[in-house]
């Protein structure tokens, strides 16, 4: 990233998500915070301004905290324009850049149907801030969105550059891990990241972040053409949509 001296740390919050905080020196940017108070602790505590905040779609555990903060910090707040929001917010879709002077970063808006039909990240050239489209070892269930967007809005995902770091927003990764192998049960990357997962859960840290590079390898939600996917599917067509909608049900029940 622009500035070598940023830190990026979660803050755990309800059961398993986390809030991304970024901070450089006195300055920090939040994204999606579903509740504000560890914030203000966090912010408090490591003496930290608060500069922005990021919101990739509207789900209460994604925003709920967001109208507590900005009267904390009266910082400006950036959000999905394909969605409605109650709280005052700069508009950004696909193609956009946010721009945070004070931690010399730019993010660029990805639009990511699938999630929400409105669901957006912010990516650079190092990071990926994706919230619920992609996650360690899976996907975001299809609240809103069919499988041929989530489908297209993966399919970006995998073209972005393989050393890219993804931070999601959810700690799923063990059990996605668990799933994935019942599909591809002789993928090796699977089983060491299974190994690696299980000894940072059981230190208490978390999973994230990924790589793209990881996920290609592990995921079984971008690897769609894998011999073994297809054949533990359950489906009889081996199109990459059919694949993946099949998956997709199978997890949603997992």
């Amino acid at each position: 990233m622009p500035n070598f001296m940023l830190q990026i740390t979660p803050i755990p919050a309800f059961n398993d998500n986390y809030i991304w905080l970024l901070h450089a020196q006195s300055h920090a940017v939040v994204i999606d915070p579903g509740i504000a108070q560890p914030v203000i602790e966090t912010l408090k505590r490591q003496q930290l301004q608060l500069k922005a905040i990021l919101v990739t779609h509207y789900h209460n555990d994604h925003i709920d905290g967001v109208d507590e903060l900005v009267k904390f910090a009266n910082c400006p707040v950036y959000a999905p324009r394909y969605e409605q929001y109650r709280f005052n917010h700069e508009a950004v879709g696909e193609g956009d850049i946010v721009k945070i002077k004070a931690l010399d970063l730019d993010f660029k808006v990805m639009w990511l149907p699938g999630h929400t039909i409105g669901h957006i990240a912010y990516f650079n050239e190092a990071v990926l801030f994706c919230g619920d489209t992609l996650f360690g070892a899976g996907c975001g269930r299809l609240f809103e969105g069919t499988p041929t967007q989530m489908l297209a809005s993966l399919n970006r995902l995998k073209q972005l550059p393989k050393q890219t770091q993804v931070y999601c927003t959810h700690e799923y990764t063990a059990k996605n891990i668990e799933f994935a192998l019942g599909l591809e049960p002789n993928n090796a990357a699977l089983h060491a990241r299974k190994i690696n997962v299980s000894r940072l859960r059981d230190a208490n840290l978390p999973s994230l972040p990924s790589t793209i590079e990881l996920e290609l390898e592990t995921n079984p939600f971008l690897r769609c053409h894998a011999p073994e996917i297809i054949r533990f599917s359950g489906t009889k067509n081996a199109d990459e949509l059919s694949i993946f909608t099949a998956i997709r049900e199978q997890r949603n029940h997992y």
